[in-house]
C-alpha cells in the first residue's frame, strides 16, 4: 500500500486581523509558515514515505501554496525518489494552455517519478474573485479544461472551440514524459453529489479528500464503480486523505487530535464562507452548498465528525484506524496530514517520525484490496 503525506500550510492565527483588514502584522508571519511547512516536507521522503500532495490554494490564510504546480515543481527539486500528486488543481481557475504547458514541465522535471492529477472546480468566492471569474462558470470552465487536458495528452496538434475557451490548433512543448500514465492516473475530488457520477462517466479515479464520514464515502465508492462497470470499466480503488497524530500515549494524541482539528475546521470555514447561504443559493452548480452552510454545529458535534473517525492513537491504534478506514473504502493510497491548525511543527515531526518507524513498515506490507462490496457489482444499503 502506497503512503503520502500533506500540510496545510495554513497561518490560522491570522483569520481575526484578515477578516477585519487590520493594518498591523500577522502574530505569525507566513514566512515562518513556509519555513515550518517546507521543514516537514523535508522528512517525507528520508522517512520513508511514496509520495508528497500538495492543495492549490489563494488569497487568504488558508493553504497558502500559491498555486500547486508551482509548489511541486519546487517539491520536486527539493526531492529525488517520491512521486507527487494534486489535491486538487482547481480547474476553472486557470486557462487551459497554462495547465497543459504546466503538466508537461513538472511531468520532465521529474525524470519519471509519478504525477497524480487529482483534479476539481474549487469553491471559495475570493479566490475566483480575485481571478475575476464568476463562480457560475465553474463546471462549463472544469469540463473544457479536462476536454483540452486529454486533447494535450492524446494528440501532438490538437484545437479546441468552446463556449468558454478558444484554442487554435497548438501543440506543448516539452512534450509529456509518460502521457499514458498520466491520464490513467488522473483523479477528481467531491463535495456535491452531482460531481460524483460526472467524474464517474468523465473515466477519472477516484480522490476522497475527506469532507465526508467513511460510511458516506463507502456509498460514493460503491456508486462510483457501478457507474464504471456500466460503462465497461474495471472498478477502481481511491486514494483517501486522513488526519493523522501517532503518539506513546493515546491521550495526548487525542489531544493533539481534538485541539488542532477544531482549530483546521474552522480555517476551513473561514476560507469557504459557507454561512453566506443566500449567495450559495444563487450560484449556479453551488446551490447544495447553502444547505450546509445553513446548519451550525457545537465543537463536541465537529469532534464526532471531523476528529473522532481520524487516525490517531498509539502507533497500534493508529494502524488499527487506518485499516478500518481502509475496508470502508477499499483505499489503495493513504495520503496522511500530520499538521493542521496551530499545532506546533515540533508536534507535528514527533507524530511523523514515531508514525514512519512504527506504523509504515506495516502499511507498506499491507496488500490493500477493495472488497466485493465496493465494487459497484452490488447496492450499498
Amino acid at each position: 500500500m502506497k503512503i503520502g503525506a500533506f500540510f496545510n500550510w495554513q497561518n490560522h492565527l491570522d483569520w481575526e486581523r484578515y477578516n477585519s483588514r487590520g493594518s498591523e502584522p500577522p502574530k505569525v508571519a507566513d514566512a515562518q509558515i513556509y519555513e515550518e511547512e517546507l521543514h516537514l516536507a523535508d522528512l517525507v521522503e528520508p522517512l520513508g514515505f511514496d509520495t508528497y500532495w500538495a492543495i492549490d490554494h489563494y488569497v487568504t490564510p488558508y493553504g497558502m501554496t500559491g498555486g500547486v504546480m508551482q509548489h511541486l515543481s519546487h517539491i520536486a527539486g527539493r526531492t529525488k525518489r517520491i512521486d507527487v500528486g494534486t489535491m486538487v488543481l482547481v480547474l476553472p481557475w486557470y486557462h487551459p494552455m497554462h495547465v497543459v504547458h504546466q503538466i508537461s514541465a513538472l511531468d520532465n522535471q521529474l525524470q519519471g517519478r509519478g504525477l497524480t492529477l487529482g483534479v476539481g472546480r474549487g469553491a471559495a468566492v475570493r479566490e475566483f474573485s480575485s481571478f475575476g471569474i464568476p463562480m457560475g462558470d465553474a463546471r462549463g470552465r472544469y469540463n473544457e479544461t479536462l476536454e483540452v487536458i486529454n486533447l494535450a495528452l492524446t494528440q501532438e496538434f490538437f484545437s479546441f472551440q468552446g463556449e468558454h475557451f478558444t484554442i487554435p490548433e497548438t501543440s506543448v512543448r516539452p512534450r509529456f514524459r509518460n502521457p499514458e500514465r498520466l491520464r490513467a492516473g488522473m483523479k477528481s475530488g467531491w463535495a456535491s453529489p452531482p460531481s460524483l457520477p460526472l467524474a464517474a462517466n468523465a473515466g477519472l479515479g477516484m480522490l476522497l479528500t475527506n469532507q465526508k464520514s467513511w460510511e458516506d464515502y463507502r456509498k460514493d465508492v460503491a456508486m462510483f464503480n457501478g457507474i464504471r462497470r456500466e460503462n465497461g470499466w474495471e472498478p477502481e480503488q481511491p486514494t483517501v486523505v486522513v488526519r493523522a497524530a501517532c503518539a506513546e500515549d493515546s491521550a495526548e494524541a487525542w489531544s493533539l487530535m481534538a485541539t488542532y482539528a477544531l482549530e483546521g475546521q474552522a480555517s476551513s470555514s473561514n476560507h469557504y464562507q459557507l454561512d453566506d447561504t443566500e449567495r450559495l443559493r444563487n450560484t449556479k452548480g453551488y446551490e447544495q452548498y447553502a444547505a450546509v452552510g445553513a446548519l451550525t454545529f457545537t465543537d463536541e458535534q465537529i469532534l464526532e465528525a471531523a476528529a473522532k473517525p481520524q487516525a490517531w492513537g498509539t502507533p497500534d491504534e493508529v494502524y488499527e484506524r487506518l485499516l478500518h478506514i481502509q475496508a470502508m473504502t477499499g483505499a489503495s493510497e493513504f495520503v496522511l496530514n500530520f499538521r493542521f491548525g496551530t499545532m506546533p511543527v515540533e508536534a507535528a515531526e514527533r507524530s511523523m517520525r514515531l508514525f514512519a518507524q512504527e506504523v509504515l513498515p506495516r502499511l507498506h506490507s499491507l496488500d490493500a484490496k477493495l472488497g466485493p462490496e465496493l465494487d459497484g457489482s452490488q447496492p450499498v444499503e
